[in-house]
């Protein structure tokens, strides 16, 4: 699954990655055996070498039809065009990931849009900030998306925050799609089949995670944990995954959100000697990973998640993440959609969760016309139904083509397959794995694609 270096003789205990998770390691070309080869980094004090980059791979199906022609009209109008809201951050301790969830959310509009727009009108959307769990904003800004008879509100990112406004939007009968809440708890919510997610459940990342630090050899592991339903439903998988592997977790510590100080959750994780840390935490990574690289831990014992997985180039001097990794859900974002994400916003430099935000609209929209319908509850019904089952296509225009010839649909989209499954999760997804270089920017290294 993952290939083994020879620092790594604990990793031979990996198994598959637990009940109901299967993964592909797409990457080195879907072999499923073990190879040596050679490392990207190395800390010979704790024994850390992870395995060598690995290229290509990534969602998209070169069988998926693609729009080679106009878009036949739609054979339903509406009188009540499609209104999406947004409630992404622009505020708060995940700011980092508004502009690109933003991007994606105007890009799949502005493609739709160009496609003549759902059931002969164009489709609007209205963007508030969600703030953090520290603020009130998240529900006040629900407040306005609602009364402005929104169908559909994106968002939030943040698993906390989209606890705080769940019942909210989905007790008005709007649909509430997020393309960043990974908590699991999501997956049992009582939400009448109005919340759906494109990004998968903190299962699959979790177990990723966890197998992959077993994998670069670490045999004991300290956790910093930011005690909300993202970090702690994050850390049991990373946890569970990781002892599974045969490793042990030595520390767990946690902060909650607002803490302003961290050196008594770095001294007990450091006191405890591990191998590896795992950062599971928002921005404050930026005050956090100071503290211990300060203390001697060397970045390449870091491992990073996709609260924190960040461009810190003007946080931290340079060298000073040089190796760490993180976990991002969803495949590498590809040149031709950066270039298109560039244009609607030329100052982006993450581009985390912008596929998930930009298939969201599109399934919305795709469900919207199947439904003949731009009822929230309508909407949500067909869902499903678009992202399985049918013939692939990959863009709003090749999918409602085919829709409007009376055929069934399978979108796959820039974040991967997707397939919902009953509870409005992702079925199979992609996970990202990131190596930070000298200037504390992180790149690509490979991808793994699991099944739930």
């Amino acid at each position: 699954m993952f290939d083994l270096s020879p620092a790594a003789p604990r990793a031979a205990k990996l198994t598959a990655l637990g009940i109901g998770v299967a993964l592909l390691a797409t990457a080195c070309g879907g072999s499923s055996t073990p190879t040596q080869t050679g490392s990207t980094s190395a800390s010979a004090a704790a024994g850390i070498s992870c395995p060598a980059p690995s290229g290509g791979a990534g969602a998209g199906n070169s069988q998926a039809a693609t729009n080679s022609g106009s878009v036949p009209p739609s054979t339903t109008t509406t009188s009540t065009p499609l209104k999406l809201g947004s409630l992404l951050p622009t505020t708060g301790s995940l700011a980092f990931l508004g502009p690109p969830e933003i991007a994606g959310v105007n890009l799949g509009i502005k493609e739709v849009n160009d496609a003549g727009g759902v059931l002969g009108a164009p489709v609007s959307v209205i963007h508030r900030d969600s703030g953090d769990t520290k603020t009130d904003i998240a529900t006040q800004s629900t407040t306005a998306l609602l009364g402005q008879g929104v169908s559909a509100v994106i968002g939030a990112a943040s698993s906390g925050v989209s606890k705080t406004v769940i019942n909210q939007i989905t007790g008005a009968g709007v649909i509430q799609f997020s393309p960043a809440n990974t908590s699991p708890d999501f997956t049992t919510w009582d939400d009448k089949g109005l919340y759906w997610r494109t990004a998968p459940s903190d299962v699959l990342q979790g177990k990723v995670l966890g197998n992959y630090m077993a994998t670069c050899g670490a045999q004991t592991v300290g956790m910093i944990v930011l005690n909300d339903a993202y970090g702690t439903g994050l850390q049991k998988n990373v946890k569970e995954a990781f002892e599974a592997a045969g490793g042990k977790v030595v520390a767990e510590e946690l902060f909650n959100e607002g803490d302003s100080q961290f050196s008594s959750q770095v001294d007990k994780v450091l006191a405890a000697k591990p191998d590896a840390i795992a950062l599971i935490t928002f921005d404050q990574a930026k005050s956090i990973v100071p503290l211990i690289t300060g203390k001697g831990i060397k970045p390449t014992q870091l491992f990073m998640v996709d609260g924190n997985t960040s461009d810190y180039s003007k946080d931290f001097q340079a060298g000073t993440l040089k190796g760490a990794q993180g976990t991002i859900p969803g495949t590498f974002a590809k040149d031709d959609f950066k270039k298109k994400l560039l244009a609607i916003d030329p100052a982006l430099k993450d581009y985390s969760y912008a596929g998930e935000s930009y298939d969201a609209v599109n399934l919305i929209s795709l469900a919207s016309e199947a439904a003949k319908s731009t009822k929230g509850t309508d909407i949500a019904a067909k869902l499903k139904e678009v992202s399985e089952g049918g013939e692939k296509c990959t863009s709003f225009a090749a999918c409602v083509t085919l829709l409007r010839q009376g055929k069934d649909i399978d979108y796959d989209g820039q974040s991967g397959p997707v397939t919902f499954s009953d509870a409005g999760d992702p079925t199979e997804a992609y996970i990202g794995i990131y190596e930070y270089q000298d200037d504390n920017t992180y790149k690509p290294v490979r991808e793994e694609f699991g099944k739930l």
